[in-house]
Protein backbone atom coordinates (compact mmCIF):
# COMPACT_ATOMS: atom_id res chain seq x y z
CA UNK A 1 0.00 0.00 0.00
CA UNK A 2 3.04 2.49 0.34
CA UNK A 3 2.21 3.06 -3.58
CA UNK A 4 -0.84 5.07 -2.92
CA UNK A 5 -1.54 8.22 -3.84
CA UNK A 6 -1.15 9.47 0.07
CA UNK A 7 2.41 8.87 -0.27
CA UNK A 8 2.86 11.42 -3.43
CA UNK A 9 1.00 14.16 -1.08
CA UNK A 10 2.79 13.12 1.96
CA UNK A 11 6.06 13.45 0.43
CA UNK A 12 5.30 16.58 -1.39
CA UNK A 13 3.79 17.93 2.13
CA UNK A 14 6.95 17.47 3.57
CA UNK A 15 9.41 18.18 0.63
CA UNK A 16 7.20 21.39 1.03
CA UNK A 17 7.84 21.83 4.59
CA UNK A 18 11.85 21.58 3.87
CA UNK A 19 11.14 24.55 1.59
CA UNK A 20 11.24 26.81 4.67
CA UNK A 21 14.99 26.42 4.96
CA UNK A 22 15.14 27.70 0.93
CA UNK A 23 12.61 30.18 1.30
CA UNK A 24 12.51 33.46 3.62
CA UNK A 25 9.00 34.37 5.04
CA UNK A 26 9.96 38.17 5.68
CA UNK A 27 11.88 40.34 3.47
CA UNK A 28 12.47 43.62 5.00
CA UNK A 29 15.08 46.62 4.42
CA UNK A 30 16.59 47.80 7.85
CA UNK A 31 17.20 51.72 8.84
CA UNK A 32 19.75 51.75 6.85
CA UNK A 33 18.28 50.43 3.60
CA UNK A 34 19.45 46.91 3.55
CA UNK A 35 17.52 43.52 2.23
CA UNK A 36 16.92 41.51 4.86
CA UNK A 37 15.59 38.23 5.17
CA UNK A 38 14.31 35.86 7.90
CA UNK A 39 14.24 32.73 7.22
CA UNK A 40 13.97 29.61 10.13
CA UNK A 41 17.59 29.53 10.59
CA UNK A 42 18.27 32.90 10.92
CA UNK A 43 18.13 36.26 9.72
CA UNK A 44 20.17 37.28 6.75
CA UNK A 45 21.14 40.68 4.76
CA UNK A 46 21.92 40.86 1.03
CA UNK A 47 25.33 42.83 0.55
CA UNK A 48 27.16 42.79 -2.28
CA UNK A 49 24.72 40.36 -4.04
CA UNK A 50 25.64 37.43 -1.06
CA UNK A 51 23.30 36.32 1.57
CA UNK A 52 25.34 36.68 4.49
CA UNK A 53 23.78 35.00 7.86
CA UNK A 54 23.69 37.27 10.80
CA UNK A 55 23.90 35.32 13.83
CA UNK A 56 20.61 34.44 15.04
CA UNK A 57 20.97 31.52 17.37
CA UNK A 58 17.82 32.49 18.65
CA UNK A 59 16.31 30.48 15.48
CA UNK A 60 17.84 27.31 16.58
CA UNK A 61 14.22 25.63 17.56
CA UNK A 62 12.61 27.16 15.01
CA UNK A 63 14.81 24.77 12.67
CA UNK A 64 14.45 22.02 14.66
CA UNK A 65 10.63 22.26 14.86
CA UNK A 66 10.77 22.39 10.72
CA UNK A 67 12.93 19.56 10.53
CA UNK A 68 10.49 17.78 12.70
CA UNK A 69 7.51 19.37 10.72
CA UNK A 70 9.05 17.99 7.33
CA UNK A 71 9.87 14.55 8.80
CA UNK A 72 6.61 13.78 9.91
CA UNK A 73 4.71 13.35 6.94
CA UNK A 74 7.95 11.19 5.55
CA UNK A 75 7.00 9.00 9.28
CA UNK A 76 3.29 9.06 8.57
CA UNK A 77 4.29 7.14 4.98
CA UNK A 78 5.43 4.19 6.78
CA UNK A 79 2.37 3.85 8.60
CA UNK A 80 0.90 2.60 5.89
CA UNK A 81 -0.54 -0.85 7.76
CA UNK A 82 -2.43 1.34 10.60
CA UNK A 83 -4.39 3.63 8.44
CA UNK A 84 -5.91 4.49 11.90
CA UNK A 85 -3.13 5.89 12.97
CA UNK A 86 -1.63 7.64 9.65
CA UNK A 87 -4.99 9.64 10.04
CA UNK A 88 -3.87 10.56 13.71
CA UNK A 89 -0.69 11.51 12.65
CA UNK A 90 -1.83 13.50 9.41
CA UNK A 91 -3.82 15.31 11.77
CA UNK A 92 -1.37 16.10 14.57
CA UNK A 93 0.62 17.51 11.80
CA UNK A 94 -2.06 20.08 10.22
CA UNK A 95 -2.39 21.48 13.64
CA UNK A 96 1.12 21.53 14.25
CA UNK A 97 1.93 23.20 10.85
CA UNK A 98 -0.94 25.92 12.16
CA UNK A 99 0.53 26.55 15.36
CA UNK A 100 3.95 26.93 13.55
CA UNK A 101 2.32 29.53 11.43
CA UNK A 102 1.24 31.32 14.13
CA UNK A 103 4.93 31.21 15.45
CA UNK A 104 6.43 32.25 12.64
CA UNK A 105 3.62 35.26 12.54
CA UNK A 106 4.67 36.27 16.14
CA UNK A 107 7.98 35.64 16.02
CA UNK A 108 7.90 37.83 12.46
CA UNK A 109 6.00 40.82 13.84
CA UNK A 110 8.37 40.96 16.72
CA UNK A 111 11.26 41.06 14.72
CA UNK A 112 9.70 43.78 12.59
CA UNK A 113 8.53 45.82 15.81
CA UNK A 114 12.27 46.39 15.90
CA UNK A 115 12.44 48.13 12.68
CA UNK A 116 9.14 50.04 13.45
CA UNK A 117 7.49 48.71 10.31
CA UNK A 118 4.23 46.94 9.78
CA UNK A 119 3.83 43.21 8.78
CA UNK A 120 2.45 44.20 5.32
CA UNK A 121 1.84 42.00 1.67
CA UNK A 122 5.33 43.44 0.91
CA UNK A 123 7.32 41.96 3.80
CA UNK A 124 5.75 38.32 2.97
CA UNK A 125 7.97 35.95 1.97
CA UNK A 126 7.66 33.14 0.42
CA UNK A 127 8.05 30.76 3.05
CA UNK A 128 4.37 32.11 4.46
CA UNK A 129 3.04 30.08 1.71
CA UNK A 130 4.53 26.98 2.09
CA UNK A 131 2.61 26.36 5.08
CA UNK A 132 -1.04 26.42 3.70
CA UNK A 133 -0.22 24.78 0.27
CA UNK A 134 1.86 21.38 2.80
CA UNK A 135 -1.61 22.11 4.57
CA UNK A 136 -3.76 20.93 1.35
CA UNK A 137 -1.48 18.20 0.73
CA UNK A 138 -1.71 16.43 4.01
CA UNK A 139 -5.99 17.13 4.03
CA UNK A 140 -5.50 15.33 0.00
CA UNK A 141 -3.52 12.34 2.22
CA UNK A 142 -5.62 12.08 4.29
CA UNK A 143 -8.75 11.53 1.71
CA UNK A 144 -6.77 8.94 0.17
CA UNK A 145 -6.22 7.59 3.63
CA UNK A 146 -10.27 7.34 4.01
CA UNK A 147 -10.43 6.10 0.54
CA UNK A 148 -8.60 2.92 1.39
CA UNK A 149 -10.27 2.61 4.79
CA UNK A 150 -13.48 2.21 2.76
CA UNK A 151 -12.03 0.38 0.49
CA UNK A 152 -10.69 -2.39 3.01
CA UNK A 153 -14.07 -2.13 4.22
CA UNK A 154 -16.04 -3.32 1.05
CA UNK A 155 -13.63 -5.60 0.29
CA UNK A 156 -14.12 -7.08 3.73
CA UNK A 157 -17.87 -7.26 3.30
CA UNK A 158 -17.73 -9.46 0.12
CA UNK A 159 -15.41 -11.47 2.15
CA UNK A 160 -17.52 -12.20 5.10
Amino acid sequence: MIQRIQTVYLLIAGLVIFGLFLFPYVNYSDLVGLGKNVKVTGVYSVAAGQSVHEGGFGYILQTVVTVLLGGLPLFTIFKFKKRKVQLLLIWVEIVAIILFAIWLYSSASTHLATVSQFLGAGNIGVGFFLLPISIIFCALAMGGVRNDEKLIRSADRLRA
